[in-house]
């Protein structure tokens, strides 16, 4: 005979996750989608007004793109004077101006491939006859046939030399790799200058060594993913296993800490007697800034001998006072392997969360890309030398038409060149500041991103827990009903506590923007009053972070507001500070363990396949020939790091989650047959409890 369901007639009050919900925080909901649908808006005036083109195509001297429009079969910038950059200003500066340099600047369909100069006998001739009639397409458009040479050199209308370049970033950056580089006219110091444009190519243009990646990824792209498959297996193993060897593991971690200590005090004592031996005193060495003095005076060493001992001390008094709670945390642990066990789909979830803030940052990334470029074009008067005496009259950086290019010929090289875009007009302001929307759109939708993460899973597992019978009573979908609910009841609950982490995060961002900017005036207290408040903002955001955690894991399990779930998760948790830190501590130290467990082993088989020290694989398993073998190998760890992450950010979860729930069934029910405890039968037994009814039964008894 199948005994009555107790699920069924226990008081509402011992079974919160199945209680009635509503919605939480309505005005917070109501004023997430608001600022969401606004956030939307700002993306559709980014993209009307902004211009990206700006920042992925280069432009010549009059502000038009190359490889675009008119310009369409010209996709190289060609600088007239390469060495005008490097004379004119330093590398850095010339980057942060978009790479536009004070000389000629032209589209061209291709770069230079020899060395050409011109030459004396050249410079009565007509530009057609040099350049035109030789394939040199390199002038400025519109320059006429029968222009003299010399007439276009002074107005730098036609370069007056070229080098073999290679298109890098969309220009043309020479490659000066002869022994005997080119003389050049008005360059002094050939050889110098020669050098360091061959330095500037090399650090800009690294073609070649992203060539060689590339090449290298699509070799060994599907050993990389064996790698990887084989990071999930071990992960997945690991916290599977864990109902099995959580205990023993724990033990195993414990005693190698308290070995370390042990031979870091057997190591400081013998370091002490030597020195001790030769008397080597601190007050021989007095007070100096070099540290490694320190290391042959005896009192270091014995102060460390003594902190390290002391630690050895403390950490056995624990282990002898806390180890019912050890106990505790490691029934736990093996009660989160059983929950992800049954619900092999929570595993995968981050997969969800991934997804989800990464359209959330490139969403951000691109509406700030547009605002960026949503200035108007400014057009300039420029000459290559306004320091000649009939260049003295022209107001130089002065606004002009470039449709209308004035043409000066007393001044030599006057032109309308394009200067930047402009931000100082009304509606350019308000895109501009629009960015700062953008930013707080960017907090805030990350935080939510990853609430909604926590929530869900919280409510996945706690329906494990306030299962009575196991597993008939888990639903049939745990995850997706989890994610409904969530969406359903609790979105602003999650928009509220994501608000407020954001509203922290967006101080600290402030904060250390003023700090980078008076850094340098700044005295020594304005810079300890300065150091203070980040630290107070960085410890703030940490307990808002931990609060947040803990509140939604009470939202997925009453369906209260973020408010009271906030204050009974805090409560709860005060009043069980000892069992919190003992956990805490205990599944930080399994969890680091699990992780350098992947890592390392998936390092170790990379490193060994990649370089070819496994032999006898045979001919479908050989490694493959690399340019550098290390690339493969820091994809693999770097992979399988996420991937353990991944995996144990979700049983870190399922842990905090069924602690919670844990102290709940532990200060809500008796026992009884009305208020029957929820817990494992392990759990149980340790606190010397016992049940009339029998959750976690496998089989209801008959």
């Amino acid at each position: 005979m199948t005994p009555p369901n107790h699920a069924a007639r226990l008081p509402r009050h011992s079974l919160p996750h199945f209680s009635p919900r509503s919605c939480t925080d309505i005005i917070c909901c109501v004023l997430f989608l608001v600022f969401i649908l606004g956030y939307i808006v700002v993306g559709v005036v980014a993209w009307v007004y902004g211009d990206p083109r700006q920042v992925l195509y280069p432009r010549n001297s009059t502000g038009a793109y190359c490889g675009v429009g008119a310009n369409k079969d010209k996709p190289y910038l060609l600088y007239f004077n390469i060495f005008s950059c490097v004379l004119a200003t330093n590398v850095i500066t010339v980057a942060e101006n978009g790479l536009q340099c004070p000389t000629t600047q032209v589209c061209v369909s291709s770069c230079p491939n020899v060395t050409w100069t011109v030459g004396a006998d050249q410079l009565l001739q007509k530009v057609g006859e040099v350049f035109y009639t030789a394939d040199r397409n390199f002038c400025l458009p519109g320059v006429p046939w029968d222009m003299p040479v010399t007439q276009s050199l002074q107005q730098e209308l036609c370069p007056g030399f070229l080098l073999p370049s290679t298109p890098a970033l969309g220009r043309c950056l020479p490659r000066v790799n002869s022994s005997t580089p080119p003389e050049l006219p008005g360059i002094p110091s050939n050889t110098t200058i020669s050098q360091g444009i061959s330095g500037v190519l090399d650090s800009l243009s690294a073609r070649d060594i992203t060539v060689k990646i590339f090449e290298d990824v699509a070799q060994s792209w599907h050993w990389i993913l064996v790698a990887l498959g084989v990071a999930l297996v071990l992960s997945l193993l690991f916290i599977l296993l864990l109902r099995l060897v959580a205990g023993p593991l724990v033990l195993v971690l414990i005693l190698g800490v308290l070995g370390v200590l042990a031979y870091g005090i057997y190591y400081c004592w013998e370091e002490y007697r030597v020195l001790r031996d030769k008397s080597a005193r601190i007050n021989e060495v007095g007070i100096t800034t070099n540290l490694g003095a320190y290391r042959n005076v005896q009192e270091t060493w014995l102060a460390a001998l003594i902190v390290l001992a002391v630690l050895e001390g403390i950490l056995l008094l624990l282990l002898i006072f806390l180890r019912q709670r050890i106990r505790i945390a490691i029934a736990l642990l093996k009660e989160a392997s059983k929950a992800v066990g049954q619900m092999m789909s929570t595993l995968f979830y981050p997969l969800v969360t991934f997804v989800l803030l990464l359209i959330c940052i490139v969403y951000w990334a691109m509406t700030a890309l547009y605002l960026a470029t949503s200035g108007q074009p400014q057009y300039v008067l420029w000459a290559p030398n306004a320091s000649l005496p009939n260049c003295e009259k022209v107001q130089m950086n002065t606004s002009c038409n470039p449709m209308a290019q004035p043409m000066n010929y007393s001044c030599p090289g006057l032109k309308c060149v394009f200067q930047s875009y402009s931000s100082t007009g009304l509606v350019q302001r308000s895109l501009f500041n629009l960015q700062i929307y953008g930013v707080l759109g960017l907090f805030w939708t990350i935080n939510w991103v990853l609430a909604l993460g926590q929530c869900v899973l919280a409510g996945a597992f706690a329906s494990f827990y306030w299962a009575f019978y196991k597993p008939q009573d888990i639903p049939t979908f745990p995850l997706s009903s989890a994610f409904i609910r969530t969406l359903r009841y609790h979105t602003g609950s999650l928009a509220f506590g994501a608000l407020i982490l954001t509203l922290v995060q967006i101080a600290r961002v402030i904060l250390e923007y003023i700090d980078s900017k008076l850094r340098g005036a700044q005295n020594p207290v304005a810079r300890c009053i300065m150091c203070c408040f980040k630290c107070c903002l960085w410890c703030l955001e940490k307990f808002i972070k931990f609060l947040n955690r803990n509140a939604y894991i009470m939202i997925a399990i009453y369906g209260k507001n973020f408010c009271v779930s906030a204050k009974n998760a805090f409560m709860l948790l005060m009043r069980n500070i000892v069992r919190v830190v003992v956990l805490d501590k205990v599944t930080d130290l399994l969890l680091l363990f699990g992780k350098l467990l992947v890592v390392g082993d998936v390092g170790v088989l990379s490193f060994f396949f990649f370089t070819g020290r496994i032999q006898g694989l045979g001919r479908d398993f050989e490694n493959p020939s690399l340019n550098y073998y290390w690339l493969p190998i820091m994809i693999s760890i770097l992979g399988a790091y996420v991937i353990a992450s991944g995996f144990f950010s979700v049983f870190g979860m399922c842990v905090d989650t069924l602690f919670l729930c844990f102290l709940e069934d532990l200060e809500r029910n008796d026992g009884s047959l009305d208020r029957p405890y929820y817990m494992p039968k392990s759990l149980l037994k340790i606190l010397g409890k016992k049940n009339e009814a029998y959750p976690g039964d496998k089989k209801k008894k008959k």
